[in-house]
């Protein structure tokens, strides 16, 4: 009874006592590993931000003047182009006021042309004395009169003229139209009444906004918001929309804004990205890929090959004879697929990169060799 009493017992304190398992089984051979020189290449750090997109023009189409709409003559949501006729309100009253201001037109210069030669009369005869000078003031202040009235009348016709074409609702920008906000039939008012909306969409802006942070740091290594940008001129950026794995669409970042924001402490910035085919719309987001450095030859490494000891990130290097030393290491961004090595190698080491877990600093490992390729994505 006392020996099996206690034999649970003397188990539990071998099994303490038992030296801890070893990467290496003693008399086998040295555990295998994958190993690898890193990734020493020129690279560009990027910070990634979200931002949306939208049209670098936009337009709201409202009447110009009042009237009964007459015809509409595009499809909702087609191309139009600038000076395109979208709308026409019933032009017969406008046409009617446009021929009385050119009948008043033809009668204010009737009116002058006699004036002028009455003044003329009187003047000859007064240089006669066959007329009293008051007459002959009286005739000039008639014919200055008629003058007058003649550019009144003119004003009068070009107003009538504008009316008359304001009943054109013509397409001022080059872009893609919305759907139509009225229909046929209805009465529009001037400046009130909205026909309909059109954007344009080749080039479109994106915009976004960083802390005040990185757009210092933006600015001492790339020079941003330090002078006058053009649109199209600027630093190049890419962008990904919404479920594309990686940004491919171009850009140009040309706009800073000039105050950074007191309540949100960031920066509005904006590309201007080249869009011929259309298919971004304004209201979009997308996801920025933005140079936070400039190019310089960088230490790259995959994720794996990192281990972690308590709040430090290490390599495992292997030497010529399989011994294996722990490098303690600063991690930078991913980079295409990589992580970059801030601090910690010099690039020409061999590391482990498959089989962390089986090697041990001090302890020799059997090395598999194989060459990373220079991107991951």
């Amino acid at each position: 009874m006392m020996r099996s009493r206690f034999a649970p017992l003397l188990l539990i304190a071998a099994a303490l006592l038992a030296p801890p398992a070893r990467a290496q089984a003693p008399g086998g051979p040295p555990p295998k590993v994958t190993v690898a020189k890193p990734v020493v290449r020129e690279i560009v750090e990027q910070d990634q931000y979200t931002g949306r997109f939208d049209p670098i023009e936009f337009v709201e189409v409202r009447a110009r003047v009042t009237g009964y709409l007459e015809k509409i003559n595009f499809m909702d949501g087609a191309t139009v182009k600038k000076g395109d006729i979208l709308f026409i309100i019933d032009r017969r009253p406008y046409k009617a006021a446009l021929e009385q201001a050119q009948a008043s037109l033809t009668s204010a210069k009737a009116r002058l042309a006699f004036s002028q030669t009455d003044l003329e009369r009187a003047q000859t005869l007064s240089r006669g004395g066959n007329i009293s000078e008051q007459v002959t003031d009286q005739r000039r202040q008639a014919s200055q009169t008629a003058q007058a009235d003649v550019d009144s009348a003119e004003a009068a016709l070009r107003n009538t003229q504008l009316n008359y074409d304001f009943t054109e609702v013509k397409s001022p920008i080059n872009g893609r139209i919305s759907q139509r906000l009225v229909t046929e039939g209805n009465i529009v008012i001037t400046d009130q009444t909205m026909l309909t909306t059109i954007v344009s969409l080749d080039p479109i802006y994106f915009g976004f906004t960083v802390d005040e942070k990185s757009f210092l740091k933006y600015q001492g290594s790339l020079g941003i918001g330090m002078g006058q940008t053009q649109r199209g001129k600027g630093v190049p950026i890419l962008i990904a929309l919404t479920g594309e794995a990686k940004p491919t669409r171009k850009g140009t970042l040309d706009f800073v804004d000039n105050r950074v924001d007191n309540a949100t402490g960031t920066v509005l910035l904006r590309a201007t990205v080249e869009n011929p085919d259309g298919f971004i719309k304004p209201g979009l987001f997308g996801i920025v890929a933005m140079p936070a450095t400039k190019p310089y030859q960088g230490i790259l490494l995959p994720d794996e090959a990192i281990a972690a000891n308590q709040d430090k990130r290490i390599v495992y290097v292997v030497a010529e004879d399989g011994t294996v030393s722990a490098r303690e290491v600063k991690l930078g961004p991913k980079v295409d697929g990589y992580r970059v090595i801030r601090e910690g190698l010099k690039g020409d080491e061999t590391v482990v990169v498959n089989g962390v877990v089986r090697a041990r600093p001090g302890a020799k490992v059997t090395p598999e060799k194989t060459d990373l390729p220079p991107s991951r994505t």
